[in-house]
């Protein structure tokens, strides 16, 4: 596993349905929130002031353990496992009060665009990727 990162949030109203619990649309949201808290924290931006590349999302899923309900102060623990030429993949865990919440994952791909606004897949430049790979560990 590569580089993980763990975000703390607090469920807001507006997340949650009529009886007070988080739609499970929401939890896509909380799982690329963490996604652009990791780049941030790696000196990058998903969507920089004049981007070179886009992210598409090619693949995404949950699977949910327990509910959460409003005011729930949770973690979301965004975690890159895999990176290959064109794409990343992360998986996801969000917990709450030390319990499983739910559990997923997505992949991404790495696209430039052309003069007509056309996507293609490019390969991820040198630079992102190795702002993304784990640090060194002490003892390497």
């Amino acid at each position: 596993m590569a580089h993980a990162f763990v975000l703390r949030r607090r469920v807001q109203f507006y997340e949650t349905d009529a009886a007070g619990i988080v739609h499970f649309s929401t939890f896509f949201r909380y799982m690329e929130e963490a996604e652009h808290a990791l780049w941030r924290e790696r000196g990058l931006s998903i969507f920089p002031p004049e981007p070179t590349h886009g992210w598409p999302r090619v693949a995404a899923s949950f699977s949910y353990q327990r509910p959460l309900r409003f005011e729930d102060e949770f973690d979301v623990r965004i975690e890159i496992t895999k990176i290959s030429t064109r794409s990343l993949t992360y998986g996801c865990l969000i917990t709450c009060r030390g319990e499983l919440v739910a559990e997923g994952g997505m992949t991404i791909v790495c696209v430039q665009r052309d003069a007509d606004q056309t996507m293609r897949a490019a390969p991820i430049p040198e630079a992102i990727v190795a702002r993304l790979q784990p640090a060194p560990s002490a003892g390497s």
